[in-house]
Formats: structure tokens, sequence, C-alpha cells
């Protein structure tokens, strides 16, 4: 029953004009929360982010792997993370997942020499792994995409050091050519010569000539006898060819007295014991092997030496 008093609804009407201040105070609030909730929801993904890339360039592969995979949940489809899970994918000799990962961040960014470059090495990976009858296919897509991420950015050294090993060792119906290997060796020495060095270095042993890779070196240590990558691959050289064999062992005890050179590329500690292992073991030194290999995995839990072998 209507009663005397306020016409009917004037009374909801003045409590809801009343509330409208409140009402957007709360709906300011809760927007502030929300981008609140967002930026600390990035935060965390650009933490996360420079956690994983601080344990991949301190090679700690297994945690960077980890890590990357928890940022792909804030940032599917990113090109980088790709790019970091197909590198850490070849690592650990996950070729599928490799190929899947560094397609898809090349067809995002298709002018990119580095993912151009990576994806190069999961078709080699492929390769590798290929029935005889698909094994031409990959070789030649791999070279492909070398020679792609060259054309895109000539100053790669990295690029033109996997062209070099592709050139060097596949056979001549994928591409390989010895004197096209020498070439890519010649472009890396005039960007980087102590690179170029051991390119040449590298290229000599691959064709039985190891008293020409040990010159390369013997140069650069007779300018800084305590040059810790010319030391190293003295004792590389030793370890591969089987030549100056206590030399090399006394080469890499003075790496290990040494601090190594800055540079993902650059050999390390577990790179010394790794070849010291096998110097070792050619000199009959068994349990000092044993202990060398023991420091590897200690220094590098996921230390993969065919890995960097074409260099190091």
């Amino acid at each position: 029953m209507h009663t005397a008093g306020r016409p009917w609804g004037l009374g909801a009407a003045r409590s809801t004009a009343a509330d409208a201040p409140v009402a957007r105070h709360r709906r300011r609030w809760h927007l502030l929360l929300l981008a609140s909730l967002i930026a600390s929801s990035a935060g965390r993904a650009l933490a996360d982010f420079a956690r994983a890339l601080d344990c991949y360039h301190h090679r700690r592969f297994s945690e960077a792997r980890a890590l990357f995979r928890g940022v792909e949940n804030a940032r599917p489809g990113d090109p980088e993370v790709d790019f970091h899970l197909g590198r850490l994918a070849l690592w650990f000799d996950d070729a599928d997942e490799a190929r899947h990962r560094l397609e898809r961040a090349v067809a995002a960014r298709p002018a990119d020499a580095r993912l151009r470059h990576a994806l190069g090495d999961a078709f080699g990976l492929l390769a590798q792994r290929a029935p005889l009858v698909s094994k031409l296919r990959w070789a030649r897509r791999c070279r492909e995409e070398y020679e792609r991420a060259i054309a895109l950015d000539p100053r790669t050294v990295e690029a033109r050091w996997s062209l070099l090993g592709f050139l060097a060792i596949a056979p001549r119906l994928a591409g390989g050519s010895l004197e096209r290997a020498r070439e890519q060796a010649a472009e890396i020495a005039r960007l980087d010569p102590l690179e170029g060095r051991i390119a040449r270095g590298t290229l000599a042993l691959i064709e039985g000539a190891p008293a020409a890779a040990f010159a390369e070196y013997d140069e650069l240590l007779r300018r800084d006898p305590d040059h810790f990558v010319a030391l190293y691959q003295i004792g590389r050289c030793a370890a591969l060819s089987g030549r100056e064999v206590r030399r090399g062992i006394e080469a890499l005890r003075r790496c290990l007295e040494l601090s190594p050179p800055a540079g993902e590329n650059r050999p390390g500690h577990a790179h010394v014991h790794h070849r010291l292992s096998e110097l070792l073991e050619r000199d009959g030194q068994a349990a000092a092997a044993a202990v060398s290999r023991d420091a590897v995995l200690r220094l590098e839990p996921d230390f993969r030496p065919g890995k960097t072998a074409l260099r190091n």
C-alpha cells in the first residue's frame, strides 16, 4: 500500500545518486588492482626471462630450459622464447622440438640471421638422425639456412663457423667442399683474427695436417705464453691428432691455472678438463683422467662435448 510522504521511487533514486561516487571509486580501485596484477605478472615474466637468460649464458642448460618453459606460459609464441627453447632442444638432441620452435620463430621474423642460423642447426641435426633416403634433403636445407643467415648478416662469425663445418664434413653431393670451407675460414679471419686462426687450425686437423694446426697457436704463444685460447687449442690439437701428447697435457694444466676468457663460444675449464681427460687416457694415466672427467660434470652438469667439438 502506498503511504504518504515521498513519491514512488524518489528514495531509491536519491540512494543511487548518493552511491555513485562510491561505485566510481570502487570501479577505479578494481581497474587499478587489475592493472597492478597485469604489471606484476608482466614484471614476473620479465624477471623470469632474465633469470632464464642468465642460466643459458652460464651454461646451466637444464635450469634454463625449465625457466624458459615457464616464461612461455606468459609469452606464448614469442620468437625470443622459441629461439632459446629451440637452441636448448638442439643441445639435448630433440630435433623435432627444435625444428618446430625455430620454424615458428623464423616465420615471425624471417629476416633475423640468428634464427636462420639456428634453424640450419635444426635441419643439420635432422640430417644426422634421418634415414638414408632423407639425409640429403635435410642436409641441403641446413646449408641453405646457413647461407641465408650469412646473406642477412655478412658479419656473423657464428653462422660462418657452422657453414665451414658443413662444407668441410658434408659429402660433395650435399654441397660439401673443402675449398669453400677455406673461403669461410678466410672470411672468419677477416672478421675476427683469433677465430680465423682457430678455423684454419680446425681445417688443418680435418685435412690430416696437425703440424700446420699446432703452428697456428705457436705464433700466439711466442707473443703471449699464457694465452688461454692458444694453450687450450694446443691441448685440443694433441687430443685430436695424438701428437705432442705431453705438451698438450702441460698446456691444459696451465689453462686450469688461468681465468678462461668471456664469451659464449670460448672454452672454459670444463672444456679443458674434457680434453685433458682424453690426453691423460692416451698417456696411460687412467686415474687422473677419471678425476678430470668428474671435474667436467661438476663444473657443467649439462656438458656435451660433441656440441662444441668443431671449434673447441
